[in-house]
């Protein structure tokens, strides 16, 4: 990775230097900086996709939580607010997915994520539309088959990530370096980064790029709602659980409803007693609705990291000044023991 200085702008000229980044996924996607937004479910409509993307990231729709028709409107909602890169997240486990798939190709969608299924299935058709594909793993072997199946990149999701989670339950720093030795496509690192020390770090293990998505839900300009927002800024260390291992892992900040299903779980319910629990909706209920005691609360173990509600610039600020001061810091214990 190569950088030099540039000014970031943030309403006025800044005096401090902003690294320029050049790595496969900045070159790959065509943005600034190698921050990727997570194609959030509930979170990630246009209105957080474009800030992102015009402050040099990409911003990923996520249209987990949207219908082919909605979808087709967020695409065009955010071609209005921005000339820029911006990607569309699939879940491949959806009903619907070949239907969302379909949007893609017809808008012409230049980047695709996919997830949470198997990549073999549309990227041969994304591929020959001339579709970017990247698609979200949470061990080696899913990396190699998704290499295998053509895609461009990967996303290391380690098991800090808030929402549906790999079963593995591998962390990020150990889980980053060993897709980057078993794949030759560009990897980028998700779960558990929020601030510009996971961004260092997880340039450190090989990944060149990183994807954020709680510290980005947590902004001025997620369109989801307040009390979910102060929920993850209220969130300490200890905040996060995961629920629902038997049927999917989601990683979500404690509450009654959380509390009853790790109950259920520990007392051997089946999958029959967890959906009746469950019910529907369960996560736009907290997510949108701000319904903090019967919704699912899913945010990643970096929701001990947020302190407070930021706008996207700002948090780009904080990510790339902070990079500079990391690296600044590194380099002074290198050169305080040189010259011990």
């Amino acid at each position: 990775m190569r950088h030099s200085g540039r000014a970031f702008r943030s309403g006025r000229e800044m005096t401090k230097k902003i690294p320029k980044f050049k790595t496969r996924v900045t070159e790959l996607f065509g943005i600034e900086y190698p921050i990727i937004q997570g194609g959030m479910s509930w979170v990630a409509d246009h209105h957080l996709v474009v800030p992102v993307s015009e402050a040099g990231g990409l911003g990923v729709l996520g249209a987990g939580s949207m219908s082919p028709s909605q979808l087709h409107g967020e695409v065009a909602a955010v071609r209005a607010g921005t000339s820029k890169p911006f990607g569309v997240n699939v879940p491949l486990t959806r009903s619907d997915a070949p239907k969302l798939i379909r949007v893609c190709m017809d808008l012409e969608v230049k980047i695709v994520f996919t997830s949470a299924g198997n990549p073999a299935v549309f990227t041969p058709e994304l591929k020959e539309k001339g579709i970017t594909v990247v698609h979200v793993v949470s061990n080696v072997r899913q990396a190699v088959r998704a290499e295998r199946a053509g895609v461009d990149a990967v996303v290391a999701e380690g098991f800090e990530a808030g929402g549906h989670i790999g079963r593995e339950e591998i962390g990020t720093i150990t889980l980053v370096p060993q897709v980057v030795d078993a794949v030759s496509i560009p990897v980028i690192a998700a779960g558990g980064i929020a601030d510009a020390r996971g961004f260092v770090a997880a340039l450190a293990l090989g990944a060149e790029g990183v994807q954020v998505g709680t510290r980005f839900a947590a902004t001025v300009e997620a369109n989801c709602s307040i009390y979910y927002k102060n929920a993850i800024v209220r969130a300490e260390d200890a905040a996060t659980v995961v629920v629902t291992r038997s049927l999917l892992p989601t990683r979500v900040i404690r509450n009654a409803l959380a509390e009853e299903l790790l109950r259920a779980e520990q007392r051997g319910a089946q999958e029959p007693q967890l959906r009746e629990i469950l019910g529907e909706g369960r996560a736009r209920m907290a997510i949108v609705d701000g319904e903090l005691a019967e919704g699912l609360i899913e945010a990643g173990q970096s929701a001990g990291l947020v302190k407070s509600l930021r706008t996207v610039e700002l948090v780009f600020q904080d990510f790339l000044e902070g990079y500079v001061k990391v690296l600044n810091r590194l380099q002074g214990l290198v050169e305080r023991r040189s010259a011990r």
